[in-house]
């Protein structure tokens, strides 16, 4: 007797959801390491490709020869994207207020779903669009209040959005590259080219990069862990099983979670518009993630 389906079915979701709470603790390693943006990227990046090398090169040379002639070109081009999100969202935390630049950083939902539209033909019904909808609109009043009270677009909300172009360019490179890739190797090759673009970004900005105290060295590790290891390797699994316009509007859950850790790390308590758009964002993901279940039982039906 076959498996049950419903469990397996829910295992790209079960995944996306620890990928969420993985990345949501990015942020906290960030501000607790106390360096600069682009350092504390880098040397999550930098960990975790060490971390992985040893475990992906030999799976790596044994599925080469059957991978075919452009295997690596997604998760290369996936890694560039990740490294020219984290620098111009890095540039616009310090030109414009936090919750203006994580607001426009997590646009990419808009971006991937008008891609997957135009160019992947994918069929975005009325629930979908409507659950995007909700899902930035419930964002907004998470991250948003600030932006909402002061609306000026600067060179630093300029700079958040186009990382935010960058950020959804690494789900849809995510998304090809996972036809052929397993997430391990998928993401092992997009860590080491976000590394070295990482690396490249702190030379010219001459970050120093070394002399950090144990205590620095440390949540490093634990970001490259936490966040980038088990935080994307999850993601990566989700892609390989659900659409980047499915994956990318769940992700705004990211900041939403975010605060809700803040209250006892951070003794941030959120404001009543805050928990409102958390439920917002939770309505939005349910709609998206229905319109997707539709889509895919009619194509069923049609074959």
């Amino acid at each position: 007797m076959s498996q049950p389906r419903p469990r397996i079915a829910a295992l790209p979701y079960l995944a996306l959801g620890s990928g969420i709470i993985c990345l949501s603790f990015s942020a906290f390693f960030v501000r607790w390491s106390q360096a600069a943006g682009p350092v504390a990227a880098f040397y999550r990046m930098l960990f975790a490709s060490l971390l992985l090398t040893p475990i992906v090169l030999p799976r790596l040379s044994a599925q080469s020869a059957s991978l075919g002639r452009r295997w690596a070109l997604f998760p290369i081009v996936g890694g560039l994207f990740s490294a020219l999100d984290f620098t111009f969202w890095s540039i616009a935390v310090t030109l414009t207020t936090a919750a203006n630049a994580t607001l426009l950083g997590n646009a990419s939902p808009l971006w991937v779903a008008l891609f997957a539209l135009l160019v992947f033909r994918e069929k975005l019904g009325r629930m979908f669009w409507f659950g995007l909808g909700l899902t930035l609109s419930g964002a907004v009043l998470v991250v948003g209040s600030d932006f909402l009270l002061h609306p000026a677009f600067g060179t630093g909300d300029s700079f958040a959005l186009i990382s935010s172009l960058f950020y959804a360019g690494v789900f849809l490179a995510m998304q090809r590259g996972r036809e052929t890739l397993d997430p391990l190797t998928y993401t092992w090759i997009a860590v080491c080219t976000t590394t070295l673009g990482l690396l490249l970004v702190n030379l010219a900005l001459n970050n120093p990069l070394t002399g950090y105290p144990l205590r620095v060295w440390l949540i490093f590790l634990a970001s490259a862990v936490f966040s980038q290891i088990l935080g994307y390797l999850s993601m990566s699994y989700a892609l390989g099983h659900l659409p980047a316009s499915v994956v990318a509007p769940t992700m705004i859950g990211q900041p939403v979670l975010t605060t809700i850790l803040a209250i006892p790390l951070l003794a941030e308590i959120p404001t009543l518009w805050q928990a409102a758009g958390g439920v917002l964002v939770l309505a939005g993901v349910y709609l998206i993630h229905q319109a997707h279940n539709r889509q895919k039982a009619s194509s069923q039906r049609a074959a």
